[in-house]
């Protein structure tokens, strides 16, 4: 695959073979993240573990102690009280069946986030076919159907992601933009790296963590080195 100026430029400052500790790592980042917009920084894992598997699934959420950088758009299926609550928490769009209606009728998709409560499982399954091929369809696992709407809306603007390992039992994961920095950077790392060595199954055997890259979405990856 052929690459252009800027991106061999930027592999050419990282040590052919080498593995960063996380700290060198993340200076390093700054050098080589050199597109003229901020640049999204991405962790990729790869585990010692077969999704085939279903007890050796790798899913879970964790919320990164600098966030994103992403603005998300949180639409909140609820009636009653619990949309009043979801709109005073900060919620973007709000309805129930209207919304339901609109996403199946018009294919509308205007957010990043669902979250419900479990009454509305029964409704919101009416677009399953459209909400699942997307990521947008809640889940218990992912924290988006909940009785407590308020916290589940505070914590997914506040940075919370869903790490979960695909098919070629890879996590991958955003962790920051380059304006954060090395220093929030590495902290955001360290919290989604300790969130996936918890969250290590049981029925996993021999090498857990098989090799980590970090890399900026239009640059080349470091391999990391993490201490278990």
């Amino acid at each position: 695959m052929k690459h252009g100026k800027r991106y061999e430029a930027a592999a050419a400052k990282i040590e052919r073979g080498k593995t960063y500790d996380v700290a060198e790592a993340f200076a390093k980042i700054d050098e080589i993240a050199t597109a003229k917009f901020d640049e999204t920084i991405e962790a990729h894992i790869k585990l010692g573990v077969d999704p085939r598997q279903a007890d050796q699934q790798v899913r879970g959420t964790v919320v990164l102690p600098h966030g994103t950088g992403k603005s998300v758009r949180v639409l909140v299926i609820a009636k009653g009280e619990k949309a009043d609550i979801a709109e005073k928490a900060g919620a973007d769009i709000v309805g129930a069946e209207e919304i339901i209606a609109k996403i199946m009728n018009e294919n509308y998709l205007d957010f990043d986030v669902v979250i419900t409560s479990p009454d509305m499982m029964g409704q919101l399954g009416r677009v399953a076919k459209i909400l699942g091929p997307r990521g947008l369809m809640p889940s218990p696992k992912s924290g988006t159907i909940t009785q407590d709407i308020a916290k589940a809306i505070h914590d997914t603007k506040a940075g919370k992601v869903e790490y979960r390992v695909d098919k070629t039992s890879i996590v991958h994961c955003i962790i920051g933009k380059k304006s954060f920095g090395a220093d929030k950077l590495k902290e955001n790392f360290e919290t989604l790296m300790d969130a996936v060595i918890k969250a290590k199954p049981a029925a996993a055997k021999g090498t857990y963590l098989k090799s980590i890259f970090v890399t900026p979405a239009m640059g080349p990856g470091l391999k990391v080195n993490v201490r278990v």
